[in-house]
């Protein structure tokens, strides 16, 4: 374990704010400088967290699918300013022809909307979803109004990522051939093979559950309750076994620092280069009106033009991500947290079960924990 007096600290403090199982990995450059876990993977049997666990990290996943698509238009395969219905025809119908790339990215496309009664079952027929996304009306005009498309993010874009595939591979697969194993990011995973189940930590809101409130209007529109993100709900395997490209993705946190690593060093990794530095810096550059209210998010998101969150003076930035303007980033509801910062090639993941919703001014349990990485880098 790649530790130290202030990362062990770090995690004894995040115990003490709550948590239940937790990683932190760090990647400089190419060399894995921070790896580390305290506590326990599953509350039921006291099975201990291990370098190998494998967490949920929701919406951690949107940056998996945003690289995907960076590495499409790399390879001319993909344009942002292009309309989604360039690739996809059938998503110009029902006043979406409009609706480009970069629309859906930055999440101001106004097509938040799933399926209603969705379950979990109801994810895998990924045919049904997009036939289904295809002919939905959007909410307003493209580019006008800022709406999270919490789930709809990663069925729309992983569909064009399909269909601009010259083997037309689903979104699991060209993500793990293209872009997980090469990089040496085993461990994430966008549908988990069965065997490797009995690693996954057991999701928990820890002894004091939220008191989460029914969710209704453009929300409810966004996220059906069968399938809103919940740690009892999310533990049902079915979750997992299906490709949920915006929330879906399981990882350790030393396989996500690795996936991350990539874009810290500005695309290129082990002597392969896979994006663009410029093209990747270019992403930094917050959203048009990034500080507007999401009526989704019920916030404020501070988002980049290529859909990751964006680092900075907090707020509007997550206090997590320090103060770099050259970070691309992305939180996952309940807590988890992928980062890279272009500026100096660090790259960070933090996974954990125990899931919250927000915490008071210094007793978020994550701040000490990402400064001290920052220390460990010499980047305090």
């Amino acid at each position: 374990m790649r530790s130290d007096d202030r990362i062990e600290a770090a995690l004894a403090r995040a115990v003490e704010l709550g948590e239940v199982g937790v990683q932190v990995a760090a990647y400089l450059g190419d060399e894995l400088i921070v790896d580390a876990w305290t506590g326990v993977a599953d509350p039921r049997d006291g099975r201990a967290v291990d370098g190998d666990t494998l967490f949920p990290v929701f919406s951690v996943s949107k940056a998996l699918v945003a690289t995907a698509i960076q590495l499409q238009c790399e390879r001319g395969l993909v344009d942002m300013e292009q309309p989604i219905a360039t690739y996809w025809p059938e998503y110009g119908r029902r006043g979406k022809q409009g609706i480009t790339v970069g629309h859906v990215l930055t999440h101001c496309a106004g097509v938040p909307h799933m399926p209603p009664g969705l379950d979990a079952g109801g994810l895998a027929d990924q045919d049904a979803i997009t036939t289904w996304l295809a002919d939905v009306e959007p909410l307003h005009p493209p580019g006008e109004r800022s709406m999270y498309h919490s789930i709809s993010f990663g069925y729309i874009l992983g569909e064009v990522i399909r269909r601009t595939d010259p083997s037309h591979r689903p979104y699991d697969r060209f993500l793990r051939e293209e872009l997980c194993l090469p990089i040496g990011a085993d461990d994430v995973w966008d549908v988990l093979p069965a065997e490797h189940e009995h690693r996954v930590a057991r999701l928990t809101w820890g002894p004091n559950p939220p008191k989460r409130a029914p969710m209704t209007g453009v929300p409810l529109l966004s996220m059906p309750p069968e399938i809103r993100p919940d740690a009892d709900r999310w533990n049902d395997p079915r979750f997992r076994s299906s490709s949920i490209p915006a929330a879906g993705a399981v990882m350790s946190a030393r396989a996500g620092a690795r996936f991350f690593s990539m874009l810290a060093n500005r695309g290129e990794i082990a002597g392969r280069r896979y994006i663009a530095a410029d093209r990747l810096l270019a992403l930094t550059s917050p959203r048009p009106n990034a500080d507007e209210f999401d009526e989704v998010y019920q916030g404020t998101t501070w988002i980049g033009t290529g859909g990751y969150w964006l680092g900075g003076e907090s707020p509007p930035a997550d206090p997590l991500l320090g103060r770099s303007t050259r970070v691309l980033a992305h939180a996952g509801v309940g807590g988890s947290m992928g980062w890279a910062d272009l500026a100096t090639g660090l790259a960070v993941v933090i996974t954990h079960n125990r899931m919250f919703l927000g915490a008071p001014p210094g007793a978020e349990p994550f701040v000490p924990l990402a400064d001290a990485v920052r220390a460990v880098a010499g980047l305090d």
